[in-house]
C-alpha cells in the first residue's frame, strides 16, 4: 500500500471518529464499563498520544540521518510480519493492566479530542511526502549506500515492543492500522453504554 492510500484511509477513519463524537455527551465520553477498562474518552486520548509521542516520533527518527541510538536495522518479529502481512491487527482484544504509565487520562472534553484527532491528520499529511520520497522506487534506484540517502533511510528501523524493528513506512502504516483496530473497542463501548442505559 502506498503512503497516499494509507493517509486516505487514516483520514477516513479519523473523520468517522469525529462524526461519532458529535453524538456523544460528556457523561458517555467519561463512562467506563468497569473500573479496569477505559472510557471512550480515554480510548481517544490513547490514539492521539500514541500517534503523537510514539508512532510519528519513530517515523521521524527513521527518516533522520543515522546517529540516534534508537535507530537500528533490526527486523520485525514473527508477530510483526503477520500483522504487516495482513495489513491489520487481528480482531483480538488487547488488554493491558491499568498503570500510571499506560492508562490514558480522562479527556477534558470533546473539543480536546476533536482538536487532537485533527492535529494527527495534519501531522500525518505533513510527514507523508517525506515517507513517500524515502520509499520511492526511483529514489531507491539512484541512491548510493552509506550516504544517508533513500537507500539507507528505508533500512532504518526503531523497535516496537511487540512487532520488532519497523521502518518509517511501517510506523506510518501502523498509525492507520491502530486507529482502525480501535473501532472494535469503540463498538464494544457503545454497546456496553446502551446496555447499561436502557
Amino acid at each position: 500500500m502506498d503512503t497516499k492510500e494509507i493517509l486516505r484511509k487514516f483520514e477516513e477513519t479519523v473523520s468517522g471518529y469525529i462524526r461519532e463524537l458529535d453524538g456523544v455527551g460528556l457523561e458517555q465520553l467519561l463512562w467506563k464499563p468497569a473500573e479496569d477498562e477505559w472510557s471512550l474518552g480515554q480510548m481517544h486520548v490513547h490514539l492521539i498520544n500514541s500517534a503523537q509521542y510514539m508512532h510519528l516520533r519513530n517515523v521521524a527518527l527513521c527518516l533522520a540521518p543515522s546517529g540516534n541510538p534508537a535507530v537500528s536495522s533490526t527486523g520485525k518479529t514473527k508477530q510483526g510480519e503477520e500483522v504487516f502481512g495482513a495489513g491489520s491487527f487481528p480482531p483480538d482484544r488487547v488488554q493491558v493492566p491499568p498503570s500510571p504509565q499506560y492508562t490514558p487520562p480522562q479527556p477534558e472534553g470533546k473539543e480536546q479530542l476533536v482538536n487532537g484527532l485533527r492535529d494527527m491528520v495534519r501531522r500525518m499529511t505533513e510527514i507523508e511526502p517525506m515517507v513517500a520520497a524515502a520509499f520511492d522506487p526511483v529514489a531507491q534506484a539512484i541512491s548510493e549506500p552509506g550516504k544517508d540517502t533513500a537507500f539507507e533511510l528505508v533500512r532504518n528501523t526503531v523497535v516496537h515492543p511487540r512487532f520488532g524493528g519497523l521502518n518509517a513506512l511501517e510506523w506510518f502504516q501502523l498509525i492507520e492500522m491502530h486507529y482502525r483496530h480501535h473501532l472494535l473497542q469503540r463498538k464494544r463501548l457503545d454497546d456496553a453504554w446502551r446496555a447499561a442505559h436502557v
